[in-house]
């Protein structure tokens, strides 16, 4: 079904106000894909906290010009795209999440990214998916820290209580040498 013109700028005006809020984008290749796979990665996705979306080329390019969003490369919006717009603040998840779908799914690849208002290649993408999410990373440095500081403590407790030990045995030998 053809759009009409007023139906694109229409189109282009509620995807830029979206891409506005949005903090992380994700366009991929997904030629091939039948319907029900687009599906399944729309539903996953959404799970991540993030929105899938096959648009026209012309409102994308035209969307992100009206959101502020500087213009990545030429070769970006050639053929068919669909964008990932992650509604969440954690762009990892959203970014794992079509890396692991696209391993299912080879046809799927990861074109580029818009993160933390930086545009990524498709190697930094799938290398942001290798990453651990937010909440992964901030336990893995509560843990670190942690042994740190029970390390720490471990080390300053010893004098003391190798002291206390050594007051026990000199209380055992002078009863051991009283008694007999």
């Amino acid at each position: 079904m053809k759009l009409t013109r007023t139906q694109k700028i229409e189109k282009g005006k509620s995807l830029s106000e979206r891409l506005k809020a949005a903090q992380h984008l994700f366009f991929t290749e997904y030629q091939g894909l039948k319907f029900h796979d687009l599906q399944a990665l729309r539903t996953r996705l959404k799970a991540a906290g993030a929105r899938y979306a096959v648009v026209k080329n012309s409102i994308v390019r035209h969307a992100l010009s009206n959101a502020g969003v500087a213009a990545a490369e030429a070769g970006m919006l050639k053929g068919p795209v669909g964008m990932a717009v992650v509604e969440g603040e954690d762009p990892v998840v959203a970014a794992k999440t079509l890396a692991t779908f696209g391993k299912e799914f080879p046809k799927l690849k990861i074109k580029a990214g818009f993160v933390e208002r930086k545009w990524m290649k498709a190697p930094e993408c799938v290398a942001l998916a290798a990453l651990g999410s937010k909440n992964e990373v901030l336990g893995r440095l509560a843990s670190a820290l942690y042994g740190s500081v029970a390390q720490a403590a471990s080390v300053l407790q010893a004098p003391i209580r190798d002291f206390v030990l050594v007051l026990k045995a000199l209380e055992d030998k002078k009863k051991g040498a009283a008694a007999a």
